[in-house]
């Protein structure tokens, strides 16, 4: 990895530095949101190519298409909601006990705060400096014993927010495989004019998704849109195949 040396100078100014650790001590619910449109294209794509590879009407792809987009929107926001609650749930826990440990055996926990520190190189009046200054603030105390033997993060997130953010990207995201088939609905578009549509217009949404995915991961923006594009052609393929298979049922 090449880095600009004056660009990472720029970075790194005071104020750059001040801005940046106040932003990242903020929670992000970008991620939830990335995700969440991730899932409403691929499951309502899927949804759209096996109805469409059993060549029924459009009417079933649109009933089937929303029921999907809302039955599986909420499961999905619901899941995360009680996810990221349980987590805060877990975290206030530990930071309950935590402070009943210091209240009760604060000789322990300051000998565990020296070994965490001492670990981390510090020695001698150094050490006994550090140990001195994080114990005599008792939250100072606590929260360095959440992430520095815990491994937790201080920053909260919003079960709800967390759970709307997936919510809306869901919808909002999911509902373009549908799209063509909602005007051709209201315009009596053939089934396959409004399959190719969707498919170009899904093919664009899974690439951008995953481009935009890139930001949480180490990959280049391409690539990441790619391969997201690669895994929803995949699950569209899948679909389509099952519903030619299985169109005859009907």
């Amino acid at each position: 990895m090449r880095l600009d040396r004056k660009q990472l100078a720029r970075e790194h100014s005071a104020d750059r530095i001040r801005d940046r650790l106040q932003r990242d001590s903020r929670p992000d619910y970008l991620a939830d949101f990335i995700y969440g449109a991730i899932d409403g294209t691929v499951t309502t794509f899927a949804v759209v190519s096996g109805v469409a590879g059993a060549n029924l009407s459009p009417n079933v792809i649109i009933i089937l298409g929303f029921a999907n987009l809302i039955g599986d929107g909420f499961s999905m926001a619901a899941s995360n909601y009680l996810g990221t609650r349980t987590d805060a749930q877990l975290h206030e826990r530990a930071k309950a006990r935590e402070a009943a440990e210091i209240d009760v055996y604060p000789e322990g926990e300051r000998e565990e705060i020296r070994q965490i520190f001492a670990a981390k190189g510090f020695t001698g009046e150094q050490l006994d400096l550090a140990v001195q200054t994080i114990t005599s603030d008792k939250q100072r105390w606590i929260d360095t014993m959440l992430t520095e033997e815990m491994g937790l993060s201080l920053t909260k997130r919003s079960p709800l927010r967390a759970a709307s953010a997936t919510m809306s990207a869901f919808l909002l995201v999911g509902l373009i495989p549908l799209t063509p088939f909602v005007i051709g609905w209201l315009g009596a578009t053939q089934v396959g004019t409004a399959y190719l549509q969707s498919a170009l217009m899904t093919a664009i949404a899974f690439f951008v998704v995953g481009a935009i995915k890139s930001r949480f991961v180490e990959q280049k923006w391409y690539w990441s849109g790619f391969e997201t594009l690669l895994i929803g052609g995949a699950a569209a393929t899948l679909a389509y195949l099952v519903g030619m298979a299985l169109g005859h049922v009907t």
